[in-house]
């Protein structure tokens, strides 16, 4: 059955979900700071909204999926935001990556209003969006799900309620930790290969199946190997999770080493104005401490 959706935040992600959104017959309102950027999204029959409070007025769910916490807390609660048009029994989705107690805050501040929300990051990136095939990490009623799952089941393949409201940005944090130290050792794997004589492609082909494997040497280290650092999921953008990632942790006490070390990394793309790059420019990052170390040992 076609549902009525407003749609905020059209960035890498948003703009392939909301299309999708689209072609399954959904109506689709569709708010983006950078107007223009609903211009594909326009073509599809898609509306404009000038602002969130537009995008919400008339839809019985309303999706966000912006960069970070005060973004989520101004486009939905802010001045102009969502909450200030929502329709009754409305259902709000933050489909952002965004701290915890930003979803319980947000949260609390639409119950009291009658609006019902789920914080509902995603994992997948470009390629999971465009396809479809995203994982969709649930915080919140369940009843809230099952009336959210149509509009899921069209931008992802798994559908995981990981508990009360905030648990799936909680879950999206432990992804985050998992990229980025999943990243730290492929782009080591690869500059193994490459300075032992064999070819990237070959490593990537023959370790993807095996026990070393995952979702991230297939994709991202096929594009390493063919030179190919655009984005898929800026380095800027994971830096700002892991962030979030390390401020949790701290109120547990718990020690992030490793993910420390791809934040150091990560951190060497920023200053060489890579931010834009895709993660898997962690490679260069290591390509140049690698050039360090040698001219170091010459001297």
């Amino acid at each position: 059955m076609p549902r009525t959706v407003g749609f905020i935040g059209l960035g890498i992600m948003g703009l392939s979900m909301a299309k999708r959104l689209i072609e399954a017959g959904h109506q689709v309102t569709v708010y983006n700071r950078t107007a223009s950027k609903a211009a594909p999204l326009l073509a599809l029959g898609a509306k404009q909204a000038a602002t969130p409070r537009d995008a919400a007025k008339g839809n019985e769910i309303v999706i966000s999926i912006v960069t970070d916490s005060p973004d989520v807390e101004d486009v939905l609660l802010g001045k102009t935001g969502a909450v200030h048009a929502a329709e009754k029994n409305a259902l709000f989705i933050d489909m952002s990556t965004i701290a915890p107690e930003t979803s319980r805050k947000v949260g609390q501040a639409l119950r009291a209003k009658g609006i019902a929300f789920l914080d509902a990051p995603v994992t997948g990136g470009d390629i999971g969006a465009r396809e479809g095939t995203l994982s969709i990490l649930v915080g919140g009623e369940k009843d809230d799900l099952e009336r959210a799952r149509e509009v899921f089941n069209v931008m992802g393949k798994r559908i995981t309620h990981c508990g009360p409201q905030g648990a799936g940005q909680t879950v999206k944090a432990c992804n985050q930790i998992l990229c980025a130290m999943n990243m730290t050792g492929i782009v080591e794997a690869l500059h193994l290969a490459k300075l032992s004589g064999i070819d990237q492609s070959l490593v990537v082909e023959a370790l993807t199946p095996g026990a070393g494997g995952s979702w991230a040497l297939e994709k991202l280290g096929a594009r390493i190997a063919k030179g190919d650092f655009n984005p898929g999921f800026y380095v800027d953008l994971i830096q700002k999770d892991l962030r979030i990632v390390q401020d949790a942790a701290k109120k547990l006490g718990l020690p992030l080493q490793g993910t420390a070390l791809a934040q150091k990394l990560f951190k060497d793309n920023q200053k060489k104005g890579e931010g834009k790059l895709g993660t898997q420019a962690m490679y260069k990052a290591v390509e140049r401490s690698i050039k360090g170390a040698k001219k170091k040992k010459k001297s």
